[in-house]
């Protein structure tokens, strides 16, 4: 599996990341044990999570993915030093807010290292901006945790350019380390999270981006085509956000070129984002092994350039 560089990180990742987020939600710890030893044998390496997932669970407090993913690193089927774990800090918990200040950051990764198992997070980010810390105070508090080998590399997610660039202009007036990657929403029918502005400065910066969403909920996989194809689905309620004639215009190009290529209208999804300019891999979730297979297939699919230019214009 060719890897790719990830910013100025010194990280390279496979072309797909899996998504986190359902471990302990949508797939049990027996389920998420199997999923990642797949996506690991087919030759992958990156696993993003949070400390607050999955909080919005009823009964859970956040942390239960990180939990899982040490269980799982503890098992010994890759070695810790084949996986790139991601996580993130300073996303409100069920209505407590946590931010960005340093006392926070020191505390929460004690607990995300406690709960992963490991002595050391290969990429660590602020999960969303913090309007009430400096960048400073937050920059200095990472720079301190890669000083004592807590952390690798760092990162911000949720930023816009405006807001990362405000950070790159504290990094270098207070002489600190900047962020190295971003995680920006984006998927074919939700482009302006990054392109534009945000994806400009991040080719100017040689910025590493790991988009999430690449699957808009799951609504690109072509499994919700009718609002009551949503019902009892854990993430139907954003799924009818994208059932209008755009959503309908890029499934009909998804499944066009998902018959072309004899693969799903998921794996397209994911593979268009994974060859879009100035990214590195996006995130995408699984729940099942089938789900799996459109995942692997992605990061192994190389669209043509008209099929890229279809999709392209049915996303505009």
């Amino acid at each position: 599996m060719q890897k790719r560089p990830l910013g100025r990180t010194g990280l390279s990742i496979a072309p797909v990341v899996f998504g986190g987020n359902v471990f302990g939600w949508t797939a049990d710890e027996k389920t998420s044990f199997a999923l990642l030893d797949a996506f690991f044998d087919a030759g992958y390496n990156a696993i993003d999570t949070a400390d607050v997932y999955s909080a919005w669970v009823d009964g859970h407090v956040g942390g239960e993915s990180e939990t899982i993913i040490g269980k799982w690193l503890k098992r010994g089927h890759v070695p810790r030093d084949r996986a790139v774990i991601v996580t993130k800090v300073g996303f409100d918990n069920n209505g407590r807010k946590t931010g960005l200040s340093a006392k926070w950051i020191a505390e929460a990764v004690e607990a995300s290292l406690k709960r992963l198992g490991t002595d050391y997070i290969d990429l660590y980010l602020a999960h969303k901006p913090d309007d009430e810390v400096p960048h400073e105070e937050t920059l200095e508090a990472f720079g301190r945790l890669k000083q004592e080998g807590k952390i690798r590399a760092i990162g911000c997610s949720n930023y816009d350019a405006a807001q990362l660039q405000a950070s790159f202009d504290a990094a270098a007036e207070a002489g600190l380390p900047r962020y190295d990657v971003v995680q920006p929403e984006y998927n074919l029918y939700t482009r302006d999270k990054f392109e534009g502005p945000l994806r400009d400065l991040c080719m100017k910066q040689e910025i590493g981006v790991i988009s999430y969403y690449a699957l808009a909920a799951g609504f690109l996989s072509g499994k919700y085509r009718e609002a009551k194809d949503t019902e009892g689905a854990a993430r139907g309620y954003r799924v009818g956000d994208y059932l209008n004639d755009k959503g309908r215009r890029i499934l009909a190009a998804l499944d066009k070129v998902a018959a072309e290529t004899g693969t799903t209208p998921a794996t397209v999804a994911i593979a268009w984002v994974a060859a879009r300019p100035g990214l590195t891999a996006p995130i995408a979730s699984a729940t099942s092994l089938n789900q799996l297979d459109s995942m692997i297939a992605a990061g192994k699919l190389e669209l043509s350039a008209a099929q890229m230019a279809l999709l392209n214009e049915a996303g505009a």
